[in-house]
């Protein structure tokens, strides 16, 4: 295996850094590519986290996986990408310095804006050597997403099942977004599951555990996880939800007495209240229909328009 022109052999771990620009200051920025192949061939898996830089939930996940040695394979090959975008994750921010969503510029292009290229590069030099890959993501501007993952329906039949043995509390099901990593993974045949849990610049230990015990048993199916590590297998059921519905702010306020995320409500019971600060007005939330609650804003000030609740519509537990 030749990656970033280094050649790793069965039975090797090494930490490659794909350098791409600079910060302002002439200061080098490398992101590391941990890579660790066995000496049995086997498929190659790529977690990618921090495409978002304040995404930090998904970045602890993959940070554990290299710290707790799940990724020193039995079999195969993995690789781990703990922060790709590093710009962003030195600057506590989303975007990339240009102000681009990384997120959106896939494919990129070798003379294109500064993200861009970051998505040309991971797409030349990565992608190509990957069978499966689990990229992790939290929600952001203070939404809280409930542990999920997301598949489109297009990739059913491959993903669905894989879903179930990494058995999240959701699985939910997302058109692929024009310019996604996700998107431009399935252009070039290598499938992928979205991993959402907790918020940016946050890192929720349950999210997290979630996170981590749903890789290592996805890896324990394909025999890449060594004997002695101990797998916990959930006895909750998982929800699939196969229609969401995002409710917004009709009036701006002071939001308080929210539902918790994970919460089944019914409809037109009340998922929260908008409050003026100055004890005249208390508006009530309802609940659209019934479903799950699957992502809170909690933030404290809302203005009108302001995403603050993703309820499921139609789902079915497995």
């Amino acid at each position: 295996m030749k990656i970033l022109e280094e050649v790793i052999l069965p039975g090797e771990s090494k930490t490659l850094h794909l350098e791409i620009a600079r910060l302002h200051t002439a200061t080098k920025l490398k992101i590391p590519v941990i890579i660790s192949r066995a000496l049995e061939d086997g498929p190659t898996i790529l977690f990618s986290a921090g495409l978002h830089g304040d995404e930090l939930n998904g970045v602890d996940i993959v940070r554990q996986i290299v710290h707790q040695g799940l990724n020193r394979p039995k079999r195969g090959t993995i690789i781990c990408i703990p922060v790709i975008n590093i710009f962003g994750f030195i600057n506590k921010t989303r975007e990339f310095p240009d102000g681009r969503d990384l997120n959106r510029v896939f494919p990129g292009s070798k003379t294109g804006s500064l993200a861009g290229r970051f998505a040309y590069h991971i797409l030349t030099h990565i992608i190509p050597h990957v069978d499966f890959v689990i990229d992790f993501h939290a929600g952001g501007q203070s939404r809280f997403n409930a542990p999920q993952l997301r598949i489109a329906m297009d990739d059913k039949a491959v993903l669905e099942p894989l879903a179930k043995i990494f058995h999240p509390p959701f699985l939910l099901y997302s058109n692929q977004i024009t310019g996604s990593f996700r998107s431009a993974c399935a252009k070039r045949g290598v499938k992928m599951l979205l991993f959402e849990g907790g918020k940016s610049l946050d890192i929720n230990a349950e999210v997290s555990k979630m996170g981590v015990e749903g890789t290592k048993r996805v890896l324990r199916h394909f025999d890449m996880l060594r004997e002695e590590i101990e797998v916990e297998n959930r006895q909750e059921k998982m929800v699939i939800i196969s229609q969401s519905v995002w409710i917004r702010a009709k009036q701006s306020g002071l939001m308080h007495d929210q539902v918790a995320v994970g919460t089944f409500v019914r409809k037109g019971e009340a998922l929260a209240y908008i409050s003026d600060p100055y004890g005249r007005e208390n508006v009530m939330i309802k609940a659209p229909n019934s479903g799950y609650v699957i992502n809170v804003n909690d933030s404290p000030i809302v203005y009108q328009g302001d995403a603050i609740f993703h309820l499921s519509k139609n789902s079915t537990h497995e």
